[in-house]
């Protein structure tokens, strides 16, 4: 499949992209990630690695897409909980009502 990351033109074939992430070890997910056999890596890791371009030259957003358009899965930013939030109240510490 023929795909545009940073203004430079790939084709990508999924199994060429699979081949290219074996033994390459996941790096932690703070962004939007992809699922390639049975780990999941940052898609801008994935797309240094399939690009050979610094990640700082493509966004996520591009990388999504063409993983998308060959058929990975991809997942949103995890959701993160500030530090001084406060823990959830358990049944039998809640104020009574009424």
């Amino acid at each position: 499949m023929r795909c545009v990351i940073a203004r430079f033109p790939f084709d990508l074939i999924k199994s060429e992209v699979e081949e290219s992430m074996k033994g390459v070890k996941p790096e932690a997910v703070t962004g939007v990630s992809v699922t390639i056999g049975r780990r999941t890596y940052p898609v801008k890791q994935v797309g240094e690695v399939i690009t050979g371009q610094d990640r700082r030259d493509f966004t996520a957003g591009e990388v999504r897409r063409a993983l998308t358009r060959l058929g990975f899965v991809c997942h949103d930013a995890p959701t993160a909980v500030p530090a001084d939030a406060p823990a959830p109240l358990l049944p039998w510490e809640a104020p009574p009502l009424g």
